[in-house]
């Protein structure tokens, strides 16, 4: 499988703007800018889009092992907090709200530690992932 993106920039780093189109048109000549990235313009950015497929992939992974292990989430709420340092990723902290029925605090947690390190974007990121993660039954 093979899954793609296209970014179309015009100008400099600072002053220029870009865009970004997925096939699915979830992203639709989205705007990105210098702007959107390191102040607060409007648009996306690719710290972002990271953050998003960090939570998306690590509550579907959740969702996965859970299953397996005979449970269902009634829901996963999933933040990812990407931290950019000096022109690099550095950290990807994960605050997940879990609302799962008759599991354990401790095979919750196997399943949660399981999902941090193996959804398919914790496996791509080179950086600090954590978990902190709150069950309600």
């Amino acid at each position: 499988m093979i899954r793609k993106a296209t970014a179309v920039w015009q100008g400099t780093g600072k002053d220029g703007k870009g865009h970004l189109t997925t096939p699915s048109t979830v992203l639709d000549k989205t705007q990105y800018s210098f702007s959107s990235r390191f102040e607060s313009g409007v648009g996306t950015n690719p710290e972002e889009l990271v953050a998003a497929a960090h939570a998306g992939c690590f509550a579907m992974k959740l969702s996965f092992n859970l299953q397996e292990a005979e449970y269902t989430a009634t829901e996963l709420d999933v933040t990812a907090n990407i931290t950019f340092e000096e022109g690099t990723l550095k950290k990807s902290h994960l605050v997940l709200k879990a609302k799962v029925d008759g599991i354990s605090q401790e095979k919750f947690d196997e399943l949660v530690k399981d999902a941090e390190k193996n959804c398919p974007i914790s496996r791509a990121l080179n950086m600090e992932i954590s978990v902190e993660s709150t069950l309600n039954s």
